[in-house]
């Protein structure tokens, strides 16, 4: 059971929703639409599953619809046809038929709001913005104040609890409100473009820091953004809107990878890719490997030949400089540096950024193994490959 469920949703804006429906329906575009009714279509037919734990981001242009969807998962925009179920224990709640009570039932135990501009209230001191949502709801002051200090504790600010927000930084005031959503102890955070308004550097110490939250609170994640690299980053699955349509949803390795449309295309072109593809989705495949005399030509260019015994690496040589030493090296091992001159095996699941450091250090291919057998290997063809923003399927990287 998905955490949110959406089907063929559309969400429209304005006075004459049923004739701007029908229109949708005609095939004509929004502002075919604009002209016709006055209407916006801010969603449509959108269908997503958003699965327990994992973050899932909406991302696109201004005015392509992901602020428009999000808002649409807490009742906060209008379901004009479809449904968006919300778990909750062993129930769905369709947002599109319920009622007043209910909703209420879910913004104060399932779903949790983390804006853009913080909405942190300048009159109340730190601890009390935290703990805001937790008065409204009836606790008392003591145990709220408890709560709210557990939670400015995890994200740092326990020694901030007495400041006003114009005393804090940007990026503080923004931990507040993370604090404040993680405080309700909701399993569902719903977070628009919370770190746009950031500079640079506080933004990726907030996405780090969010990365490592997530590990230990496991929340269930919709995450608005317009700019990829910062959803490939977070995201462990991305859905990418435009003119108010979800054009393509997956992992963000498949996204960079395996674009759906030019539009995605132009995104992807201008992202960092160090950070998001793993060994798997760059090597060259054991079958796509050159044989002679038994042996697999793993780099042409360094002339690298490798025996495979029952699928597990032998022995390695050079041509015209001898055998090779192996070494395996750890994927998420940083300091881990083999020697130039010798051959690293490692995980298909090593990040790019940790293949291409073995490789310069060694000046030679990486081979990857799991549990012992050869599955492919890097070298730098199937790098530049990559950096250049060329697009292929795995098998198609051999070709390279």
């Amino acid at each position: 059971m998905p955490a949110i469920s959406i089907r063929n949703l559309d969400v429209i804006f304005g006075q004459q929703i049923t004739d701007s429906l029908k229109l949708l329906d005609q095939g004509k575009s929004r502002q075919e639409i604009i002209d016709a009714t006055g209407d916006v279509v801010g969603v449509q037919n959108a269908s997503l599953d958003i699965e327990e734990g994992e973050i899932c981001v909406l991302m696109g242009l201004s005015g392509s619809g992901k602020s428009s969807l999000l808002r649409a998962v807490n009742g906060l925009n209008a379901i004009s046809r479809g449904e968006l179920l919300v778990q909750d224990g062993e129930r769905m709640i369709d947002l599109a038929n319920c009622d007043e009570k209910t909703l209420r039932h879910l913004r104060a135990k399932r779903i949790s709001m983390v804006f853009q501009k913080f909405a942190l209230m300048p009159w109340l001191k730190v601890i009390d913005n935290v703990a805001y949502g937790l008065e409204v709801m009836g606790m008392n002051k003591n145990d709220r104040h408890k709560k709210a200090m557990e939670q400015l504790d995890m994200v740092g600010l326990a020694d901030w609890k007495d400041k006003y927000p114009h005393e804090l930084s940007g990026g503080m005031q923004q931990r507040v409100g993370l604090a404040r959503a993680f405080a309700m102890d909701s399993d569902i955070l719903l977070m628009d473009e919370p770190f746009s308004a950031l500079d640079p550097l506080i933004r990726h110490q907030l996405q780090e820091e969010l990365i490592t939250l997530q590990k230990s609170l496991n929340k269930t994640i919709l995450f608005v953004s317009h700019d990829l690299d910062e959803a490939l980053k977070i995201g462990s699955r991305i859905a990418i809107m435009e003119s108010a349509r979800i054009i393509q949803c997956g992992a963000p390795a498949d996204i960079v990878l395996n674009p759906a449309t030019p539009y995605v295309e132009n995104f992807v072109a201008h992202t960092n890719p160090l950070n998001v593809l793993e060994g798997h989705t760059l090597m060259t495949e054991v079958e796509a490997l050159e044989q002679q005399d038994g042996r697999l030509l793993a780099d042409p260019h360094h002339q690298v030949w490798l025996t495979v015994e029952e699928g597990k690496v032998a022995a390695a040589e050079m041509n015209g400089s001898g055998p090779l030493k192996l070494q395996y090296c750890e994927a998420d091992q940083d300091n881990q540096i083999p020697a130039c001159g010798t051959l690293a095996m490692t995980s298909p699941k090593v990040s790019m950024r940790r293949a291409i450091e073995l490789c310069y250090s060694t000046e030679l291919p990486v081979i990857l193994v799991e549990n012992g057998k050869l599955e492919g290997v890097l070298c730098d063809q199937n790098f530049y490959h990559a950096l250049l923003g060329k697009h292929f399927t795995t098998g198609d990287s051999a070709k390279t």
